[in-house]
């Protein structure tokens, strides 16, 4: 079979991940990346997606380990492949997948960062203690101390933040809707600094309706503005590591088990799907704990 005719196999399987799985484009374009990865690996052994066999699969595999690639990318582009092979076995009678026994490497358990509670206080400061550009609107410093408030306070993924709209808040009850991963919905509470920040700013910019957090020229703030942001107040702190919003995601989880908070209550809360991701914060926790044990048990050492 030509390779054009079964390049079409992974284009109806690009549409069956957008139309009907509703994927999110980053999945799309790393599952693209590793689909075409593995064939150019191939070369011209490639004649037919039907053709490959577990061999070749674990000869990729093992020249992945052999180049170094970190663990988490080796099971990224595997996974692609395996869910490639499992769209073909279903829609396109394929007896059964290459990938699916290939045994993949364990992923290395690398601890979340965390911020401390004063480091948070510290961020959170920010925007009113930095002199604001001539041109920029009176209101920006407080939309952006309402973003802040919001990250910690209800360890919302960036895309779910910047994607809010005014209707997705309950002032009434305090909570927000947020659409995450897999247009799943859920009900988020909002502490009451980050619910009186938000206001205050909505008060100011006037914004009524529509995207809940724009620029100065009142579009939907970007993804990647809200990252420059952050990037601009984390220059003017002493925090000694670089902070995303998945770090703000990953404080705000830590700092609720730290409190005694129950592990189902922040999976619920985070969006996530399985218990087993959310578990990672208890390990932080943990080791927080031994710290500071360690730290002030006279006999601990």
């Amino acid at each position: 079979m030509p390779p054009a005719e079964a390049d079409s196999l992974t284009e109806q399987f690009f549409e069956f991940l957008s139309v009907e799985k509703n994927v999110s484009p980053r999945t799309l374009d790393n599952y693209e990346r590793a689909l075409e990865t593995f064939r150019a690996w191939l070369g011209k052994e490639f004649s037919h997606w039907n053709d490959c066999n577990a061999d070749h699969f674990r000869s990729y595999l093992f020249d992945c380990m052999k180049r170094e690639l970190a663990r988490s990318t080796i099971r990224l582009h595997f996974a692609a492949l395996r869910s490639f092979y499992s769209y073909l076995v279903s829609r396109h009678e394929l007896p059964k997948s290459p990938v699916a026994e290939i045994q993949l490497p364990k992923l290395e358990r690398q601890l979340p960062v965390v911020l401390t509670i004063s480091q948070i206080e510290q961020l959170l400061d920010l925007p009113n203690q930095i002199p604001r550009a001539k041109q920029a609107p009176a209101w920006l410093p407080l939309r952006d101390t309402a973003i802040l408030e919001l990250f910690y306070s209800s360890g919302l993924r960036l895309a779910e933040l910047a994607a809010l709209e005014v209707g997705d808040l309950d002032g009434l009850a305090d909570t927000l809707r947020v659409m995450g991963k897999g247009s799943k919905e859920r009900l988020v509470p909002i502490g009451s600094h980050a619910m009186k920040a938000i206001e205050t700013y909505r008060q100011a910019a006037k914004i009524t309706e529509g995207a809940l957090f724009v620029s100065k020229l009142r579009k939907r703030l970007s993804t990647r503005s809200i990252n420059s942001l952050l990037k601009k107040y984390l220059a003017h702190s002493d925090i000694p590591f670089n902070v995303t919003p998945h770090k703000l995601r990953h404080s705000f989880a830590t700092h609720l088990l730290d409190a005694g908070a129950d592990l189902r209550s922040v999976q619920a809360l985070l969006g996530h799907s399985s218990l087993s991701t959310t578990q990672i914060y208890t390990h932080v926790t943990r080791e927080r704990l031994r710290e500071a044990y360690d730290q002030a048990h006279p006999r601990a050492t």
